[in-house]
């Protein structure tokens, strides 16, 4: 379907009606497992030498399509599905990792993300180095002989601020490692990572894909130009392994090896299972995705404009914005928009930003972002509390940071309720 424009692949990739019922909406397989034909098909499914179902903790029906529509408005060749974002990381991470490895980081990250690298990876003995993304020679300046991987994230959660992909991936190429994109923020609507020389993206299909806050899911989209048999780094890709009778798995799949031997090997034994209803929640929150989105960026820009020139914020990060640090390269990246998500600093510093999540009414004060409805976070006292206030600042979630999700709401009425919580 690759001929087709992004909204028609956002309603129809990967599904078509059902073929025994004739249902036209993609059914919800809530089954935990599936009938062989015979011992023979069973035998060739178990050894990778047919694609089909054996157990829905490993594939389903239900998210094999979100599987390939998402795989398919990332302009990537296979996708996995699992049960959220952090899920997805940490398939990508056991997939390419050995214990004592290393990866880079963007010290520019969504607060959850930079915990479970800084403090649960350690528990694998994987270690992270963190490097401000805002110049690209601070990541190849921390990769080193251990370093298996650089990860980034398209639109920085909480910040809003546009990376430069193009420019990281060639360093990461040019270390003959893998550049990984963390692309929820924007979504593809707006950017699309592998075009730029990603060679994974994830998501946590949670935020804008979905879209209504109203299910949790991660998505995996294996991009299929990585060499990983170029070295020795990636034994899981490019060694014979145990659990498949020495196959390996690179020389077996060729392009969709990454998106394989995440499936079949770390969701197989780590378990992050997407539950079918919840993927057919995400499938039907993308079928709108293009006009959320539209939606949402032309709402954010509207609401920065009013809060840049509020007299109680003393300044307004949010790349859509001519004289934002981010602007060019949101112009190179995100043309279509800067996304629903950013930041703005209230005068007052802490108490202030407290007060003000406090005193919002139609605003929403919680933490996600890409819903439908707008959202308000103070990052230090919540998604960022436990770092430390360096770290804090570091990662552009300071003491008097408050982070906004702007939702389709009209655009007055968020104006109007941010106008009188600023007052207050």
């Amino acid at each position: 379907m690759s001929d087709y424009g992004f909204d028609t692949l956002a309603i129809h990739a990967g599904a078509a009606p059902d073929p025994t019922t004739g249902a036209r909406a993609t059914p919800i397989y809530q089954t935990t497992s599936f009938v062989f034909d015979d011992v023979d098909h069973a035998a060739s499914l178990f050894n990778l030498q047919a694609f089909g179902n054996i157990y829905s903790r490993i594939t389903n029906p239900t998210n094999a399509v979100l599987e390939e529509r998402v795989a398919t408005l990332e302009g990537g060749v296979a996708g996995l599905a699992v049960a959220s974002g952090h899920s997805a990381q940490l398939l990508v991470f056991h997939t390419l990792m050995q214990p004592g490895d290393h990866f880079v980081a963007a010290r520019q990250l969504y607060g959850g993300s930079i915990t479970q690298f800084g403090q649960s990876f350690k528990k694998f003995d994987w270690h992270v180095d963190w490097a401000d993304v805002t110049n690209p020679e601070n990541v190849k300046a921390a990769i080193g002989p251990k370093t298996k991987a650089v990860f980034i994230e398209s639109i920085a959660n909480p910040g809003g601020l546009v990376v430069d992909i193009e420019a990281i991936a060639k360093i990461a190429h040019d270390a003959g490692i893998p550049l990984i994109v963390d692309n929820t923020l924007a979504s593809p609507y707006l950017c699309k990572p592998l075009s730029f020389g990603a060679d994974v993206v994830v998501h946590s299909a949670t935020k804008f894909l979905g879209g209504h806050g109203n299910s949790m899911a991660g998505l995996i989209i294996d991009g299929g130009k990585f060499n990983w048999s170029a070295s020795d780094k990636y034994p899981t890709l490019s060694e014979p392994n145990d659990s498949y009778h020495g196959m390996k798995i690179h020389d077996t799949f060729g392009d969709i090896a990454f998106a394989i031997a995440c499936r079949v090997l770390a969701l197989r034994d780590l378990g992050p299972a997407l539950s079918p209803i919840n993927a057919f929640m995400i499938l039907t929150g993308i079928e709108t995705l293009p006009l959320r989105m539209a939606r949402h960026t032309e709402n954010a820009m509207k609401i920065a404009e009013f809060l840049k020139k509020h007299p109680a914020v003393s300044w307004v990060s949010y790349a859509g914005l001519p004289d934002d640090k981010s602007h060019a390269l949101m112009k190179k990246y995100t043309p279509k928009g800067a996304g629903a998500v950013f930041t703005f600093g209230v005068k007052g510093g802490y108490d202030a930003g407290v007060k003000l999540v406090n005193s919002v009414n139609l605003l929403s004060h919680l933490a996600n972002v890409g819903d439908t409805r707008s959202l308000v976070i103070h990052p230090s006292s919540t998604t960022h509390r436990q770092l430390t206030e360096e770290q804090q600042i570091a990662a552009g979630a300071g003491p008097d940071v408050v982070r906004i999700s702007v939702g389709i709401e009209d655009a007055a009425d968020i104006i109007a309720d941010l106008d009188q919580a600023l007052k207050a």
